[in-house]
């Protein structure tokens, strides 16, 4: 996605984000997460919760610094809920603004007084079956995507943020780069959608507002307090407050007798679509926000201490605190369009057979109903839906915990239970933590009879101690179990994370006992050397006196020839 996306470096597939995504609009290709423009809603929830913080969103600071350092005259339209946020007071957070180079600051809520306006007029003059408030641009984009036939009911206006940049830009002409401050990533998107271009120029969130000014040191204390410098009607600012729309609209739909709906966050949202696609809801003004708790809970907030209901009651109280001063009157000189149409963007997908659908499950290594555990790890409902999304190449075959794990396993278990070898798993108290079929074998015991138990009940443990205490392992150490009747190559590895032993032991005992049989073979054949020695050796006496030579040199060739007896013996050994 061009304005959001997760960072390639840092996606460890947990799932987590698509879990969070109320229309699964993410797409896991060689395990790294992509969001799908088509079928996002830009709630950005999911790069909010991020554990990696694998978070890559397009930011417009430097194109914002970059015309203050120009001299360019910037204007800043700042959302009401920055009083939710900011320590500062509303004349030092003015005051920091201009301290940066801002121009111009105003409120958001100076375009929150034109859309009310509209709004209410459009209810007084429009006879239709629902009115559905069009201020949140990701609930727009779940209508719009999701549910095509409520956009009959939404109210056909702009949000506060392009109501108050077409003002901005008239009052402070076409040279102005308007700048929208807001918790709100999904501005982002809707700055740059070909119905608001050049309307707004840039967005930035409070969060990078806030770490702009902690990089520049700025002693805020020591600023003198400014005004905005045009500010709205006071119920205007309730925007960011759940239900502050329907405060702002409520006389009018008092006289027309219409019901009140508020709702909060995506799910929610979703859930009264259906109501509504189903007729269950009539004559009602539906008040809807993506985000939790309306704006105040949005993803670009400052992440602080301040919980949602801190960050309300502070907002409340800077209302309060402006009660007694009245807006500015809004005068334009030109005829502004403040309408806008929605359309449908429903996505069309193709639904896969059942035949394909039971090739992907067993791709899954889903065999039967008794392997769909249907668990939601992978960010899906079900494992069906899951093998629809494979079908639809937004998912992976190994997008599945159980099957992995029993993927993972089923090799475990192979090589630790078939290998030869004796492979005994110690804990960090020297107990059995298992033991694999060969070592069951070499010991005479049973697996379930041993595990849990010292493994001294089988052999000392004085190796195993010092590879858990040293860390170090032992490589290949030659060891006998008298008691056993056995010799073996021992191997003993720490490994720390699991805090285990693992004990990897080669049975020699037949080598050992062959090498005892060339041993004793060897004394044989020089046991029989000395004495076909000794014999030659009378015999060779008696030859000598016969020929003349001395026992001395005859005793000399037989002795050479028993070391060379012993020297073959030796080399065969």
């Amino acid at each position: 996605m061009k304005y959001m996306n997760f960072s390639r470096a840092n996606c460890k597939n947990c799932y987590k984000c698509l879990r969070s995504c109320p229309v699964k609009a993410i797409k896991f290709k060689n395990e790294q997460a992509e969001i799908v423009e088509d079928r996002c809603i830009a709630c950005s929830h999911c790069l909010a919760i991020c554990p990696q913080k694998a978070r890559h969103i397009v930011s417009d600071l430097e194109r914002v610094k970059d015309a203050l350092s120009s001299g360019k005259k910037v204007v800043a339209t700042i959302a009401p809920s920055f009083a939710g946020v900011f320590d500062a007071s509303p004349g030092k957070f003015v005051a920091v603004l201009k301290k940066l180079g801002f121009s111009y600051v105003e409120e958001t809520a100076v375009g929150a007084n034109v859309v009310s306006d509209i709004y209410r007029q459009y209810i007084k003059n429009c006879e239709i079956n629902n009115y559905i408030s069009t201020a949140c641009p990701s609930v727009n984009y779940i209508i719009e995507k999701y549910y095509p036939g409520l956009v009959q009911y939404m109210i056909p206006t702009v949000s506060p943020m392009i109501a108050h940049g077409k003002i901005l830009r008239e009052l402070y002409g076409e040279d102005s780069l308007i700048v929208f401050m807001g918790p709100c990533i999904a501005k982002k998107i809707e700055s740059e959608s070909f119905l608001t271009k050049e309307i707004v120029d840039a967005v930035i969130t409070f969060d990078e507002l806030n770490d702009w000014v902690d990089n520049l040191h700025i002693n805020i204390s020591e600023l003198e307090d400014c005004e905005f410098d045009r500010s709205s009607l006071n119920s205007d600012r309730n925007y960011p407050i759940f239900g502050g729309i329907v405060q702002c609209v409520g006389p009018v739909l008092d006289e027309r007798g219409i019901e009140v709906i508020s709702v909060s966050g995506t799910e929610e949202c979703m859930e009264l679509f259906k109501s509504i696609e189903k007729g269950e809801v009539n004559n009602a003004f539906i008040e809807v926000s993506a985000c939790k708790g309306s704006c105040i809970g949005g993803p670009g907030m400052i992440n602080n201490e301040k919980g949602y209901y801190k960050r309300v009651q502070k907002v409340k109280n800077y209302i309060k605190s402006i009660a007694d001063k009245n807006g500015t009157s809004i005068e334009i000189k030109k005829q502004l369009d403040f309408s806008r149409t929605f359309i449908d963007k429903s996505i069309t997908k193709e639904i896969a057979s059942e035949e394909q659908i039971a090739k992907i499950m067993k791709e899954m290594g889903k065999y039967g109903l008794e392997d769909e555990l249907n668990c939601g790890v992978c960010g899906y409902n079900t494992c069906k839906e899951k093998a629809q999304a494979i079908f639809e190449g937004m998912a992976e075959s190994d997008m599945c915990l159980h099957y992995m794990r029993n993927r993972a396993e089923s090799v475990r278990n192979v090589i630790f239970e078939n290998t030869l070898n004796c492979n005994i798993l110690l804990d960090g108290e020297m107990r059995i933590k298992d033991i694999n079929p060969a070592a069951e074998s070499a010991f005479m015991v049973k697996s379930q009879n041993v595990k849990g138990k010292p493994i001294t009940l089988l052999m000392d443990d004085t190796d195993f101690k010092y590879v858990k205490d040293t860390g170090k392992s032992i490589i290949s150490k030659k060891v006998s179990l008298p008691k056993y009747n056995l010799d073996f190559i021992e191997t003993a590895v720490y490994i720390e994370k699991q805090d285990i032993v693992m004990v990897s032991m080669v049975d020699i005992t037949k080598e050992e006992k062959n090498k005892e049989k060339l041993i004793e073979l060897k004394e044989n054949t020089i046991n029989a050397a000395q004495q076909v020695i000794e014999k030659q050796m009378r015999v060779a006496q008696e030859i000598a006196s016969l020929l003349g030579e001395t026992t001395a040199e005859t005793k000399i060739t037989l002795t050479k020839l028993k070391k060379i007896v012993e020297g073959e013996n030796d080399s065969i050994l």
